[in-house]
């Protein structure tokens, strides 16, 4: 027995569709899939819609991998309440970066995004405060915050690559067998370059930017 059609007006009504919605939806589907399945058109088949609807809230693709970003700058961790302000700042750069390693994708995508959203201005916002609270004059903090942040999106697409084993080890062996009468830096050198655990860099490139940050004025 074959069942009766159903009526349109017997079918649950779809949630009405909003900005906060779309992004949500965007941003659990960058957590199953990754960042290139974040299109318009996918999006549109997850929420049970056509792709035009989704324009009215969002313009392009490109927006919406911004907004994506700024949602999950919200889990960015805020400073500790005490202590040096270099260190809480490094903490704060730290927890942005381990973020962006949980989404190696999305880590490529913010080199080149511009998120403009509340949970951005608030990483801003915190950077300038810490950089402030050290005494740092407002230019040099302004640029700096830009130099910062830079560096840990950098740091997070290049960790998140696909590099295979075997480009490392063949990385570490050209490093290690360059001939000193051509490479007397790299041959004097070589153990130095490999060595230290990516937390130990990241934390040095951090405070040695931060160092400069401070005693760097910016040009007129």
């Amino acid at each position: 027995m074959t069942a009766s059609p159903r009526s349109r007006r017997e079918r649950p009504a779809k949630p009405a569709l909003t900005r906060e919605g779309i992004v949500s939806a965007a941003v659990a589907l960058l957590r199953a899939e990754g960042l290139r399945k974040v299109t318009m058109r996918r999006l549109a088949q997850e929420l049970d819609t056509g792709p035009a609807s989704l324009y009215v809230y969002v313009r392009n693709t490109d927006e919406l991998h911004a907004a994506v970003l700024d949602e999950l700058l919200g889990t960015v961790a805020p400073p500790p309440a005490a202590g040096d302000w270099r260190e809480r700042l490094e903490k704060v750069l730290t927890s942005y970066t381990g973020m962006l390693l949980e989404h190696p994708s999305l880590a490529r995508s913010a080199l080149t995004a511009r998120p403009s959203g509340p949970n951005y201005l608030r990483l801003v916002e915190t950077l300038l405060d810490l950089l402030g609270s050290g005494g740092v004059p407002r230019t040099q903090a302004a640029w700096g915050v830009d130099l910062l942040l830079q560096h840990a999106t950098a740091t997070a697409a290049e960790h998140a690559g696909d590099d295979s084993p075997g480009d490392w080890q063949a990385l570490v062996r050209a490093l290690r067998e360059a001939p000193s009468d051509t490479h007397p830096h790299i041959a004097a050198g070589a153990e130095a370059l490999l060595r230290g655990a990516p937390e130990a860099r990241l934390s040095w490139a951090f405070q040695t930017l931060i160092n400069g940050i401070e005693r760097t004025a910016v040009p007129d």
